[in-house]
């Protein structure tokens, strides 16, 4: 068996001892709501060479024109530095032979340097699916891959659904692992295809095959029972030296074992040198990329790059993070290219305040009556709710306020105004007029909208664009409600989020109403307000 990896060759490719195999585009693009174009997959190809694993499996080409294309195009418009790439396909038909298997042929023409075929190891897949016999599979294996490495190319075979075979028939599933590694297959995965295993069972498994067959492991888990990652490390602990993962968990089902945090456990938990010099420290934006790419958003509490992964919000947490961070994260976020956030609620206390007010830049030199000022204003506000762990800008604003013993007033509301008008043809009109003050001239300005607050928003920047051109680069990013529990129905009090963005940076804001549009203003206030502040504008008042 190959030792661990701990240097990488010449070509900047991590050694071969340890394999991080990604199947993002092939696995992952089964995800139900991912539609991935050839564009899409060679763009997530691009970030995962980026992020520095051995090997892409693009695709099955040969099975669809997408894929077939994907090689194509790859071939010409991508100059991988650190991974290869990786065709897909089957083990040749029944009854036939591989030099003459169009989809084998498939698989060579695709140009890929790796080729990994899938096999059947579960006897009642091979007499019902494949409809042969038991030893004709075998012979399906050991042809294809016999025939694949006489032309010059590296095979890895996934033996399908694997560990259920294993349960109903181990001398059988042993068997093809051994018809696949004695044929020239570089590495035997074992699949947890339907995903129902456990770790113990994962280990106890992978162990006994390895020590019975001799042949190199490696590991492929679905994520039915929430176990894929625990799976794939377990498998690693019986000695799989091949793991198989997708970006963010994309795949079938519930998904596959999440590439992220595989790779950050074999580099920060198990000591195993998988990536290249630094990669490590790309992790978060490379997963947020992807995410992008497949137009999934990211998921905010998924381990290590979640913008949830390090955040905290109780304070005795904060107390205990203020001496020393270690003291509640198990590893530095920067260590992943995360960093650490203070949530600012209810909960807080005295040194969620101080840590969250240092974030901000915001100096409260140690003033306890300061922070005891702005921890009650907090929990109050919050009461009649108001939520500023998802809204920095507001709570900024906040406490400046405290800190400055005055609010950052850039203009002042004397009234504002929406009519709201359903004409006989089904359309509406939304007129906004809004009132106000901003160095010492009185404003009035009104304007039209595709809704009220975005009525509002055009009469506010109709009002004040003269007076503070930096407003004309604002745009409006977000918008979400919330009716807060109440026993008023549709009087019960609103919460409105906005997310406001000037082109380099993107901020959130709250307001809190009887109703939606007495929210959306306070939200609208803040945001034009923080944008000012962030401009560098002094106050008017």
């Amino acid at each position: 068996m190959t030792t661990e990896a701990t240097d990488t060759d010449r070509d900047g490719v991590t050694d071969d001892g340890f394999h991080v195999f990604d199947t993002t585009l092939r696995d992952g693009a089964q995800r139900e709501g991912i539609n991935l174009t050839v564009a899409d997959k060679l763009t997530i190809a691009r970030h995962l060479d980026e992020f520095g694993v051995g090997f892409i499996e693009g695709g099955w080409p040969g099975a669809n024109p997408r894929d077939t294309e994907f090689f194509a195009r790859a071939r010409q418009e991508i100059d991988l530095k650190h991974a290869q790439l990786v065709a897909f396909g089957a083990t040749r038909r029944a009854g036939a032979t591989a030099a003459e298997d169009p989809q084998v042929k498939a698989l060579l023409d695709s140009g890929a340097p790796v080729i990994t075929l899938v096999a059947k190891s579960h006897d009642r897949h091979v007499e019902l699916a494949l409809r042969t016999t038991l030893d004709e599979n075998l012979e399906m294996v050991r042809d294809t891959v016999t025939y694949l490495r006489s032309q010059g190319r590296r095979v890895f075979v996934d033996c399908e659904h694997f560990f259920d075979g294993y349960r109903a028939n181990a001398p059988y599933a042993k068997a093809v692992v051994r018809a696949a590694s004695e044929a020239g297959a570089d590495v035997v995965i074992l699949c947890d295809t339907n995903g129902g295993m456990l770790p113990a069972q994962i280990q106890a498994v992978v162990s006994t095959v390895l020590a019975d067959t001799g042949a190199r492991l490696g590991i492929h888990a679905q994520d039915d029972t929430g176990c894929a990652v625990a799976n794939t490390l377990a498998a690693v602990d019986a000695g799989a030296t091949h793991v198989q993962c997708t970006a963010n968990g994309y795949g079938e089902r519930v998904g596959n074992a999440n590439l992220f945090p595989v790779v950050a456990a074999l580099e920060l938990k198990y000591g195993k040198k998988v990536l290249p010099a630094g990669a490590l420290q790309e992790m978060t934006r490379i997963s947020h990329a992807i995410a992008e790419v497949v137009n999934l958003t990211p998921s905010t509490h998924q381990p290590y790059v979640g913008v949830s992964a390090f955040a905290h919000k109780a304070g005795l947490h904060a107390s205990a993070i203020k001496v020393d961070p270690d003291l509640y994260q198990h590893i530095d976020p920067e260590q992943v290219g995360n960093t650490m956030r203070m949530l600012v609620s209810d909960m807080a206390g005295r040194a969620s305040i101080e840590l969250k007010g240092k974030e901000l830049g915001v100096d409260l030199g140690g003033n306890r009556e300061l922070v005891g000022r702005v921890v009650e204003r907090v929990k109050e506000r919050e009461l009649r709710g108001y939520t500023y762990e998802a809204a920095d800008a507001s709570f900024e604003l906040l406490l400046r306020e405290e800190a400055e013993g005055r609010p950052r007033l850039y203009f002042r509301t004397e009234s504002w105004r929406v009519i709201v008008e359903d004409r006989p043809d089904g359309t509406h009109a939304n007129e906004a007029t809004v009132k106000l003050w901003a160095k010492g001239e009185r404003i009035v300005a009104t304007a039209e909208g595709n809704g009220p607050v975005n009525a509002l928003d055009r009469a506010m920047r109709v009002g004040l664009e003269r007076i503070y051109p930096q407003l004309a680069k604002l745009e409006l990013v977000d918008y979400r409600v919330r009716i807060l529990e109440g026993r008023h129905g549709t009087g019960s009090t609103t919460r409105v989020l906005i997310t406001t963005g000037d082109g380099t940076g993107e901020w959130s804001t709250v307001g809190v109403g009887d109703n939606i549009i007495a929210a959306s203003w306070q939200a609208l206030e803040d945001a034009y307000t923080y944008g000012l502040l962030r401009a560098g504008v002094e106050p008017a008042e």
